[in-house]
């Protein structure tokens, strides 16, 4: 079959060069076989190592590291559901069949709509379509909470892919992180739908049954919303049933939240993976879980009841909404992240900070990683200027110490 594919490749690819008679559509053949083939050319000036680790293969690991969160934020949209519905033990396959029914439409709007705008941008520029959108049209999905209609999915990609992506040249020279800024663009345009007791837990009317109507007793309110709602006394966060949550739920990501980003679990698998291949930086995960405990240590160790995240302990705010997501999918983006090692520290330590911050003592925001990433990806060169100026200055005292010696 691959070599059917190859063959069939090879034999209709002179239309699409300079002189066939879809030589207009030259970009989407290359995108086509680039994806589907590792390319047999290579760079033929200003390259001093030739790699076969390109961005195709790079953004491929990425999606594999991805799928096992993904994966169980399928089936924990399921299990949500038939809590929420009264159905205590739900089975396993039941609970992952409707997750994955209730993903799928919003993972193929987000290809379709991104891959789309990205095909044509290519066209029009007479550049190669690039694989970046391999990541980004799969993370939009798992950070959006599931009751988000696709068709504000569809808007909010469309403005991140035109606005943040290609107006500064595509793949590579955008300043923030494209999923990111869908989401921060879902929240602000879209409130009702981005925050609330109900949008975190899918309802029947999703998969257009019925009217979506669940128990009396049902409470969709995720961790970080009790939290954030909490008015007094003392705090005990409780899953959908309003039964009490233990740290391992919260570990494994039982819980309501945004498709992906409940199971810290599932995360650190991904985490393993893409510190494996060597695709993320380690550097930056673990400065953002430093920064981030630190931060709530601090708070922790000052509680005050005005602000009830203060009284949840630092291991715990680690499990809890986004933040783990963050720390391992988002701060490490390579295009929109801290270049220098030192800079990585940094940059992470400060995401980590700012998350935290945001999230304990904004109550009306309880959840602060996506903006202290995006604050981050603005001060990221910044930060690389700074730590190259540093070594600048510390290497002429230290040749200067060395003249002065002769």
């Amino acid at each position: 079959m691959k070599q059917l594919i190859k063959k069939y490749l090879e034999k209709i690819k002179p239309d699409f060069m300079p002189d066939g008679r879809l030589h207009s559509f030259k970009s989407v053949y290359d995108g086509f076989e680039s994806f589907l083939f590792t390319p047999d050319t290579t760079s033929r000036s200003g390259v001093h190592i030739h790699d076969s680790n390109d961005s195709k293969r790079t953004m491929i690991i990425v999606v594999i590291a991805l799928i096992p969160a993904l994966l169980f934020g399928m089936y924990n949209v399921g299990y949500q559901r038939y809590l929420s519905i009264g159905v205590e033990n739900p089975l396993f396959w039941n609970s992952f069949f409707y997750g994955f029914l209730a993903v799928l439409p919003k993972i193929v709007t987000s290809y379709v709509v991104g891959l789309g705008i990205e095909f044509a941008s290519a066209q029009i520029r007479k550049h190669e379509i690039q694989e970046g959108f391999l990541v980004s049209g799969i993370l939009i999905p798992m950070i959006c909470p599931v009751e988000t209609p696709v068709w504000m999915i569809a808007v909010a990609t469309a403005f991140s892919v035109i606005f943040v992506k290609e107006v500064f040249g595509g793949t590579g020279m955008n300043i923030f992180n494209v999923a990111l800024m869908t989401r921060a663009f879902l929240f602000f345009a879209y409130p009702s739908k981005m925050s609330g007791d109900n949008v975190f837990v899918a309802s029947d009317s999703i998969l257009g049954i019925g009217a979506g109507n669940v128990v009396n007793a049902y409470s969709g309110a995720t961790p970080l919303g009790q939290i954030a709602t909490h008015a007094g006394g003392d705090l005990h966060l409780t899953g959908i049933t309003g039964e009490p949550l233990t740290l391992w739920q919260e570990f494994l990501g039982l819980i309501p939240g945004s498709i992906g980003e409940t199971s810290t679990l599932f995360i650190l698998v991904g985490a393993a993976i893409l510190l494996f291949t060597g695709v993320a930086n380690w550097r930056i995960i673990l400065s953002v879980f430093v920064g981030g405990f630190v931060m709530c240590w601090i708070a922790n160790m000052f509680p005050s009841e005005a602000y009830p995240g203060s009284l949840i302990s630092p291991v715990e705010h680690l499990c809890l909404g986004g933040f783990a997501f963050a720390a391992v999918f988002m701060a490490t983006d390579p295009v929109t992240a801290a270049h220098t090692d030192t800079g990585r520290y940094i940059y992470g330590f400060l995401v980590g900070v700012m998350a935290m911050l945001i999230r304990i003592y904004n109550t009306g925001y309880p959840e602060g990683a996506m903006l202290a990433v995006l604050l981050m990806n603005a001060f990221a060169p910044l930060i690389d200027y700074c730590v190259v100026e540093s070594n600048v200055r510390r290497r002429m005292r230290r040749a200067k110490r060395a003249l002065k010696n002769e």
